[in-house]
């Protein structure tokens, strides 16, 4: 699967389960880390570990794991590191504290997901 396809997909399947406020962000110029980061919110710490949990099986029937995941269980900033993608999903208090977005966009890079 291509990696923009996969980026989308997270996202939809994110839009899915009711996560919040979900960003793919294309950040191939800007880092070698990888080229893109999907951020999205979870309503509270329950969700935001669900939510991680549930992306994580999902791409793991399709063959997909993380090379590493930090975060999960306190369910405050979760972070599933697939390579190229980087899926960040926090609770709202830590994503307007740590607020991402504002390192990464310059809004030509930025879709939104509804």
């Amino acid at each position: 699967m291509e990696v923009l396809e996969l980026t989308q997909e997270i996202g939809n399947y994110l839009s899915s389960k009711k996560a919040e406020d979900i960003l793919l962000i294309d950040v191939r110029e800007k880092t070698a880390l990888c080229d893109y980061f999907v951020i999205a919110s979870g309503r509270n710490t329950t969700q935001v570990r669900a939510l991680c949990e549930n992306l994580e099986e999902h791409l793991s029937k399709q063959g997909i794991e993380p090379r590493r995941t930090e975060g999960v269980r306190d369910g405050r900033w979760g972070v599933l590191d697939y390579g190229d993608i980087i899926v960040h999903i926090f609770n709202d208090e830590s994503r307007l504290f740590y607020h991402l977005e504002r390192l990464w966009t310059e809004g030509e890079n930025v879709r939104k997901i509804d």
